[in-house]
């Protein structure tokens, strides 16, 4: 049985009637108008297992709302995310006295913080949990009735070792991360040789509020700096309560837009804290914060991915521009002699990837990033790493010496020259060898009209930010052909190319848009594609803009980049057409992504790809760069080609 417990043997009125605010009755809150904006209920019932968690900041924690059935009287967690364990099934459980059992009456997930409301016959019992840095989150209790308060929890991942400091508990996990609960200054946790615990009051009176704080930290010594800094917090929560709903509200005021309708200002807000939830800290070989693609899916929780990040880095400038630009510092770290960019990185640098690198938007992602916050000394530090990772491409990808590029490997194998295209199997790579071009650098058999394009933009953008600095640019120009090179005049479409014979690789897949999206496609040019990606034999599916056309005969609806739809390419297929006039058509695309796709507008997750017949979900959840895509497809809804351009 739990002792009985006063957190704040004495508290001011003014304190109180703050935390009582903070605990749901503040009525200006914007977070409070998307309530259930993700399904994340989950009750552990063994070491592993779950489909998503609230974590904030980057922290490398998280925790979930129990289930109904088999409920807990406390939020479920913390669960390790980078080694992929439950560290408790519920590590903080509430009570109090003589009490019964304890029914859920409510279970919420609002951007930025989880509300649960239980209930036992006699009192009404409110916990919240928020982030308030990477290392802490605060868990704040109110109930009905004064009450002498009680906790308890165990550590049950085997091979955790539990130490007791006062009224701090911490907890030793044993890939050397760390956890740690502070309580009152006079609550004097009951340590059992077991892990489990629970609470003494040493002193005080009854109380209708508490706050306890749940730390997770990377390291011992992240430990030993942190610990005092969680004790800080407990003292006086209030002012880091009020000072993280602000920071939500402000994310949720940057990136939502007037005129919208409110379903799809929805689906901006749940892109957005899908964003957020990815986000990881500085750890081990992470030199800056970046964000994952996936927390909740196996490898893509503990790295970041190239690609990836340029797209997530675009996205959030528009509501946190400083975490957008270490997400685009994370990929740099690891810039080699060369000029390359690692295909991803991770905690651990022995499973850093550098068998490939990604398609070229660095430049885009920087660029964009300077539109948000006018912040020039970021231009000024990353240009010349972005001018020499362009320069790579064409000293080590181009095998023919023609200025065209092609996607390759490091180690000539056509597994990563796959990855480097990020089209893994797609079918205009199905009869591909490789060419050598020099020490640990290979070459495709086949120009790419998607990279070639993206290096066009990416040589533009170069010039713009070489004007902003004021200087010369001396970089040849190697890209103002490339809309005629890979347009098949015939077939009104933009085409591989085979090395050798030139011959045009005359498979209709999403990369033939690209030269739209990318601005070097001529008007006439433009509307040829148009004409082709329009029809419902090719593009126009239930969900628009397949990575295959509906018709050709290898065309498979989950058959990853043969078929199904990636929101990254759907959003270039729209934003091309915006861009070269089609508005009504890329509005009318628009509302179909938001209105078909599976979940979307409910609580269920955002995913990695989507059945273009039907809008079903399908490979990783909680997918980072489908919710950056479903923000830029929202900021540009019923937006002119200028104001895009402009954006």
């Amino acid at each position: 049985m739990l002792s009985h417990l006063s957190i704040f043997p004495v508290l001011s009125f003014g304190f109180l009637l703050t935390l009582s605010a903070w605990n749901g009755h503040a009525g200006d809150d914007k977070t409070l108008s998307y309530p259930d904006i993700l399904d994340i209920s989950h009750t552990p019932r063994g070491d592993h297992g779950g489909t998503g968690w609230f974590t904030d900041h980057g922290s490398w924690m998280g925790f979930t709302l129990p289930e109904e059935s088999g409920f807990l009287n406390g939020f479920c967690g913390p669960y390790d995310i980078d080694n992929k364990f439950w560290i408790s099934p519920s590590l903080v459980q509430i009570g109090y006295g003589e009490q019964g059992v304890f029914a859920p009456l409510k279970r919420i997930y609002y951007p930025g913080h989880l509300y649960m409301k239980s209930y036992d016959g006699k009192t009404t019992l409110t916990q919240k949990l928020r982030f308030v840095d990477r290392n802490n989150a605060v868990l704040s209790c109110s109930s009905t009735n004064p009450l002498s308060w009680q906790f308890s929890g165990k550590a049950t991942f085997k091979g955790i070792r539990s130490e007791q400091k006062g009224n701090q508990l911490i907890f030793f996990l044993p890939h050397g991360e760390c956890a740690a609960v502070t309580f009152g200054r006079d609550d004097i946790p009951a340590l059992q040789p077991d892990g489990s615990y629970s609470t003494t009051r040493t002193h005080g009176k009854d109380t209708r509020e508490n706050t306890i704080v749940i730390s997770f930290f990377n390291d011992k010594d992240d430990m030993e700096r942190g610990l005092a800094r969680a004790a800080s917090i407990q003292d006086n929560p209030v002012p880091e309560l009020d000072r993280e709903e602000k920071r939500w509200n402000d994310y949720i005021s940057g990136i939502l837009r007037p005129g919208r309708p409110e379903l799809y200002d929805r689906i901006a807000v749940k892109s957005m804290v899908t964003l957020v939830s990815n986000w990881r800290s500085a750890k081990g070989a992470l030199k800056h914060d970046g964000m994952c693609p996936s927390h909740a899916t196996g490898n893509f929780a503990g790295g970041f991915w190239a690609w990836d990040t340029w797209q997530q880095a675009v996205a959030t400038a528009q509501f946190d521009p400083e975490l957008a630009k270490s997400q685009v510092r994370s990929m740099f770290d690891y810039q080699d002699e060369h000029g390359m960019i690692a295909d991803c990185i991770f905690s651990n640098p022995a499973r850093n990837n550098y068998r490939d690198t990604k398609p070229p938007l660095a430049a885009w992602a920087v660029y964009e990033i300077w539109q948000q916050d006018g912040d020039k000394s970021f231009l000024e530090e990353m240009y010349p790493k972005l001018l020499r990772y362009h320069q790579w491409w064409y000293k080590f990808r181009d095998n023919d010496k023609n200025g065209i590029c092609e996607f390759g490997s490091t180690d000539g194998s056509e597994i990563a020259a796959r990855w480097e295209s990020g089209m893994d199997n797609a079918v205009r790579y199905d009869h591909i060898s490789m060419v050598k071009n020099a020490d640990k650098a290979w070459s495709m058999d086949q120009e790419s009209v998607d990279l070639n394009s993206y290096l066009a933009q990416e040589y533009r953008i170069l010039e713009k930010i070489t004007g902003l600095l004021c200087r010369d640019f001396q970089e040849p120009e190697r890209t103002a052909n490339v809309h005629q090179y890979f347009f098949d005049k015939e077939h009104g479409y933009f085409f591989d190319k085979k090395l050798k014979s030139g011959d045009f690789v005359k498979v209709e897949g999403c990369e033939g848009w690209t030269p739209l999206w990318t601005e070097i496609a001529l008007p006439e040019q433009a509307e040829r594609v148009h004409d082709l990606i329009s029809k419902p034999t090719k593009f126009s599916t239930y969900i628009p803009f397949p990575t295959l056309a509906f018709d050709h005969p290898d065309y498979e609806p989950n058959g990853y980049w043969r078929g199904p739809i990636w929101l990254n390419q759907v959003y270039f297929g729209i934003s091309g057409l915006r861009k070269y006039g089609y508005i009504r058509e890329a509005d009318h695309y628009t509302d179909q992504v938001f209105t078909r796709l599976q979940g979307l507008t409910g609580n269920a997750p955002i995913h990695e790809n989507y059945n273009s017949q039907t809008g079903e979900r399908l490979k990783a959840q909680h997918f980072s760069w489908s919710s950056a895509d479903l923000l830029f497809l929202y900021w540009e809804y019923g937006k002119d080609a200028e104001d895009v351009k402009e954006r």
